[in-house]
């Protein structure tokens, strides 16, 4: 049996042992979900044999080089389980690889969640056509949902596949490429199913560290700084949006009509709007969150948005402690990842008081 055929006979059975769990509507969701994942597995094309081809593209060429030099550095250095992962390229002729579906109520702002197998209960619905994402959308709207449908470039197989890069990321420089394979990878190491902060603070922290030591080691300090730069803007506008989040949580906590409550939502949102532009004014113009805030700035969209990486002091000073080990840093998340939710998170929020 290749592999192939094996992957396919994986995604069978998670199909099948969901038909004896699940409802006819959510078989329908994995039956797409299996074939957006085998469509990606039959994509797969060899880096090496796409090197070896006089005709390939320089971009693609110099890309697909880098990718290799960090596989190397995330095994040799980091001691990530690198596996066959980010062996193979797949073009997948579109904008985005998948597409998430949030929701929540219009005037409440925790989203709804969704819970999978493996990955456990999560705030979205992800699909591998827009198509179906804004079909399911509008199913959601009709009954009075705040909705938002957001494109992923890349995700996690969790090691049930070997994870491919994607034509998706393949336009990225290498120092972001770099980020995000450390990311993706750290999730093999640890994931608790439905404790998002926990997982997320923990990749956060092996991509910052390994991406530190990785800029170091090639020689690109000049790209810290901007690395540094990204990181601030990012934690500025996750405590922007985090602050709108808590002034409507007030909101919808008053006795008000619903016309009322709908007008001052509207002043809030604006709010947030002009709030940001101020922003733009302290980053010299940069735009990489337009796109982000020409949405509705409803419920859904700003459930998007949340503190996920809380618990890297957490894990930065867990990763010092055992003076960078990173074998020893991950037998020790792992330890923390077998106990029981209240004690995991007693420990967490202790220790980073």
């Amino acid at each position: 049996m290749n592999s192939l055929q094996r992957n396919t006979l994986k995604l069978t059975l998670a199909v099948a042992i969901a038909g004896l769990l699940l409802s006819c509507e959510t078989i329908g969701y994995y039956t797409q979900a299996a074939r957006g994942q085998l469509s990606i597995l039959r994509g797969r094309e060899a880096i090496e044999q796409l090197l070896e081809d006089p005709n390939l593209a320089p971009q693609l060429r110099e890309k697909f080089t880098a990718v290799l030099s960090i596989r190397e550095f995330a095994e040799t250095q980091l001691q990530l389980p690198v596996g066959e992962n980010y062996l193979t390229y797949v073009d997948v002729s579109r904008q985005h690889v998948v597409w998430n579906v949030f929701a929540a109520p219009e005037f409440a702002i925790d989203p709804m969640n969704w819970c999978y197998p493996i990955a456990g209960c999560v705030s979205y619905r992800g699909y591998f056509s827009e198509t179906a994402a804004l079909r399911y959308a509008e199913d959601l709207s009709a009954r009075d949902m705040d909705v938002y449908v957001g494109g992923v470039d890349a995700y996690s197989t969790l090691g049930w596949f070997n994870d491919s890069l994607l034509s998706t990321v393949s336009e990225r420089a290498d120092y972001q490429l770099a980020s995000l394979i450390f990311h993706e990878l750290a999730h093999q190491i640890a994931y608790v199913p439905g404790d998002t902060v926990f997982n997320e603070s923990f990749a956060t922290t092996v991509e910052r560290a390994g991406l530190r030591q990785w800029l170091l080691l090639e020689q690109h300090t000049d790209l810290l700084a901007l690395a540094e730069t990204e990181r601030v803007r990012q934690e500025q506008f996750v405590a922007l949006v985090s602050q709108y989040r808590a002034r409507l949580a007030d909101l919808y906590q008053q006795a008000l009509a619903a016309a009322d409550m709908r007008e001052r939502k509207g002043q809030i949102q604006a709010d947030l709007r002009a709030e940001y532009t101020a922003l733009q004014l302290q980053w010299d113009g940069y735009s990489g969150y337009d796109n982000w805030f020409a949405g509705a700035l409803n419920n859904a969209q700003l459930s998007t948005v949340s503190s996920y990486n809380d618990l890297v002091p957490f894990f930065t000073d867990l990763l010092e402690s055992v003076d960078g080990d990173f074998p020893r840093f991950y037998a020790e998340v792992n330890r923390i990842a077998t106990m029981d939710a209240d004690t995991r998170a007693q420990l967490t929020i202790r220790t980073t008081e």
